[in-house]
C-alpha cells in the first residue's frame, strides 16, 4: 500500500490538514476514533450510513 497515494494535503482543503485523497475526513479524525475504542464495525457502519445517505441526498450546486 503507497501511503502517498491514499493521503493528500492541500493548503486549501482543511486547512492543510492531511485528509484522505479525494475527501476531507482528515486523517486525525480517523486516528482519534480508533484511539477513542471506537470499533472498526463501528468506523465502517458509520462510512455504510454516509455513503447510502449520499446515495439519496439531493445535492444543490450554487
Amino acid at each position: 500500500m503507497d501511503v502517498n497515494n491514499l493521503i493528500e494535503v492541500k493548503p486549501d482543503v482543511m486547512l492543510g490538514k492531511p485528509v484522505i485523497k479525494g475527501t476531507r475526513i482528515p486523517v486525525e479524525l480517523i486516528v482519534r476514533e480508533l484511539g477513542d475504542q471506537s470499533s472498526t464495525e463501528d468506523i465502517f457502519t458509520a462510512q455504510e450510513f454516509a455513503a447510502d445517505f449520499l446515495a439519496v441526498e439531493e445535492i444543490a450546486f450554487a
